[in-house]
């Protein structure tokens, strides 16, 4: 678990030398290195999409995707939704792993931090929830959608910022898309779909 602590590390450190003021909230509220807790690897088909952003050229913090890429088998991976919710096809190219958190590795009540991959050609469909979200896009261009806005490319290295409750959706094109994210406010709360039930 020295990995996830070393992740961490690493994720607060290109935060921080990122000086944008949307972060100082999510930064504020970083939790004080502690001890981890025991998180039981998870794998996901997702996954086979990351050994090629290895050496991804217009990657942003390539150190960063290199080290996610090679912790990936011991973090958990986990999806929010079910084949009850999306198709297989969607389930196929999703997933993500928390770093920090109430679940991940390293524990915080305030904030949560880990990554998202998509696979290519792939639609998040709209959805939301409480929390307050930033992504960094790390590995792969994707476009995003926010409320009723026109869809935008974003590269990697931009922010994207989500108030809380505000409907996104995301969609990759020819690549994958590897993104940090950020979540500050009632992470007890999972995303949920626009349109299902709860």
């Amino acid at each position: 678990m020295t990995t996830a602590v070393n992740i961490a590390a690493q994720i607060e450190r290109l935060l921080e030398s990122l000086r944008q003021p949307a972060l100082a909230p999510f930064l504020a509220d970083w939790p004080p290195s502690s001890g981890p807790r025991e998180v039981h690897a998870a794998d996901l088909r997702v996954l086979r999409w990351l050994p090629g952003m290895v050496g991804d050229m217009g990657a942003f913090a390539p150190d960063l995707v290199a080290a996610v890429c090679r912790a990936a088998p011991s973090l958990a991976w986990r999806q929010t939704y079910t084949a009850r919710d999306l198709d297989a096809a969607f389930l196929d190219n999703y997933g993500w792993s928390e770093i920090l958190g109430g679940t991940g590795p390293l524990a915080s009540e305030h904030i949560a931090c880990g990554f998202l991959i998509l696979g290519p050609a792939t639609l998040y469909p709209r959805h939301r929830h409480e929390a307050e979200e930033i992504y960094l896009p790390l590995s792969g261009t994707a476009a995003w959608q926010q409320g009723d806005a026109v869809w935008r490319e974003h590269a990697p290295g931009t922010l994207i910022h989500h108030a809380g409750n505000e409907p996104h959706s995301m969609r990759t094109g020819a690549a994958p898309l590897l993104a940090l994210y950020l979540w500050r406010g009632n992470l007890a709360q999972k995303a949920r779909l626009d349109g299902a039930a709860g």
